[in-house]
């Protein structure tokens, strides 16, 4: 038998000596920022894995272009937290970006569409026919909340949804992509268009076909 036991990451920060330029830290010692990357000390600003959020090599890489932004023509530039997708290469994957349905039910009204794996040509083929892509939809905008997946190339798919999301797709105009046929992206499609049949159910005739063109 073997345990895993998982505590979490502390921050290597105890000899920056950071207090001596007004720079806090919380309980773990990662560096502490507002939604500019501005540090408590107004003239200091911090990006990457000191800061304890989402570490991981492309956000660090966004926190950045942020923080350097801020650095260089003043802190006007505030960090979109919503479009940051995050994930791991484990097996299967699994992936996010977005607020969770949990999350967007406290301040929206939802509906969730779910596509499976095993419903799904290129899965099949592949015989990886685990997982599932979720949408997370706002009933009144029909815009995208959120998406989440696991599975095969679930960072992949993540990507896609993060894209649709930062460019205010609303789930129709997702629907009507017409993604390659067989794909993994076929998933996102097929949620796609189940979210807009429960939205529109008598307008969704002319899309059921659009994610298996090639």
């Amino acid at each position: 038998m073997i345990a895993v036991v998982a505590v979490g990451w502390v921050a290597d920060t105890d000899g920056l000596d950071l207090d001596r330029a007004g720079v806090q830290t919380d309980p773990r010692g990662y560096v502490r920022v507002d939604s500019r990357l501005r540090t408590t000390a107004p003239h200091i600003f911090a990006a990457g894995d000191v800061t304890g959020r989402s570490m991981v090599v492309h956000e660090a890489v966004r926190q950045a272009y942020v923080a350097a932004t801020n650095v260089a023509i003043g802190p006007t530039t505030t960090l979109r937290e919503h479009v940051s997708p995050i994930g791991s290469f484990t097996d299967p994957e699994y992936a996010s970006v977005g607020p969770t349905e949990a999350r967007a039910r406290e301040a929206h009204d939802v509906l969730v569409a779910r596509a499976r794996f095993d419903s799904l040509p290129r899965p099949i083929i592949d015989g990886r026919p685990t997982g599932f892509c979720k949408l997370v939809v706002d009933r009144r905008r029909h815009s995208i909340l959120g998406c989440h997946i696991v599975g095969e190339r679930a960072v992949e798919l993540a990507q896609l949804a993060a894209v649709a999301i930062a460019g205010g797709m609303r789930v129709e105009e997702l629907a009507l992509v017409p993604f390659s046929f067989p794909t993994y992206a076929n998933a996102l499609g097929r949620a796609a268009i189940s979210a807009v049949t429960k939205l529109q159910p008598d307008v969704t005739g002319d899309i059921r076909g659009t994610t298996t063109q090639t």
